[in-house]
């Protein structure tokens, strides 16, 4: 039997989970808070900000990148943010999910169109190179949410297409080969996470549901959440998810949670 348990709780908006040297960080975009949180439940704010979405990860060298409107923020030693990047020339609406590739490739999708209530339209992904340098790399991805560094490929949940789509990415940080990584039916996939396999973890926010699935599509594993699981990240045999209420808007209360599931049982 799974074995699952709750780390925070009363959190407004968890999202974007990112295991890194021992605890997991996880950003409260409703809160404008990005927490790191240990196995024994030890909490510390290591971030604050005002935007909305605020999606993290880590450079080679163990500094955080912050998603914050147009801007990518990287966090200093002494807990400073700073411009890292100037996103707002590549596009016009809100810059979604970010993640690293082993190179120091920086890759940041952009819905392309106002959520909630707005009218899908494609959107783009963009890489900021080790120099500094932001170009876009890919468009026509509609809705795009999580991604994932598999080795040398970028693999990214296109939400409203009920997929996940695959690139290989080049050394300059380009991405080539577009090709389907997985059809997931009916369900909308949301953050993703790469196994040590090589697999992938996706959240489904109406099917409150995470799946294991291996290149191809085969569903491999499913747990179960009592409510919308919006991403998830893989740590040391646990699988983190943040989940939280959810009828088409965000939960009006602190009915946000960030939860450990243990994958070795």
């Amino acid at each position: 039997m799974t074995q699952t348990h709750v780390l925070l709780t009363g959190l407004a908006f968890p999202e974007s989970p990112r295991w890194r040297d021992g605890r997991v960080h996880v950003s409260d975009w409703g809160a404008g808070e990005v927490h790191a949180v240990a196995a024994d439940g030890s909490d510390e704010i290591v971030a604050k900000g005002t935007a909305f979405p605020m999606c993290i990860d880590f450079l080679p060298d163990g500094r955080m990148l912050l998603v914050h409107g147009p801007d990518l923020l990287v966090r200093g030693a002494d807990g400073t943010l700073a411009q890292y990047a100037d996103l707002a020339p590549l596009a016009e609406h809100a810059y979604n999910d970010i993640t690293v590739d082993g190179h120091g490739n920086v890759f940041v999708n952009n819905i392309g169109f106002e959520f909630p209530g707005g009218d899908p339209q494609p959107g783009t992904v963009v890489v900021v190179t080790p120099d500094g340098a932001a170009r876009e790399v890919a468009d026509d991805v509609l809705f795009p949410n999580g991604m994932a560094v598999v080795g040398e490929v970028l693999v990214v949940a296109e939400s409203y297409r009920h997929r996940l789509t695959a690139f290989d990415i080049g050394p300059d940080g380009s991405l080539g080969n577009r090709r389907l990584w997985a059809d997931v039916g009916e369900d909308y996939p949301d953050g993703i996470s790469a196994d040590p396999e090589g697999r992938i973890w996706y959240a489904d926010v109406p099917h409150q549901v995470c799946r294991l699935v291996a290149e191809g599509g085969e569903v491999i594993r499913t747990v179960d959440l009592d409510r919308g699981a919006f991403s998830c990240a893989v740590g040391d045999g646990v699988l983190y998810v943040a989940t939280n209420e959810w009828s088409g808007a965000p939960s009006s209360g602190r009915n946000g949670q960030l939860v450990a599931v243990d994958l070795t049982s």
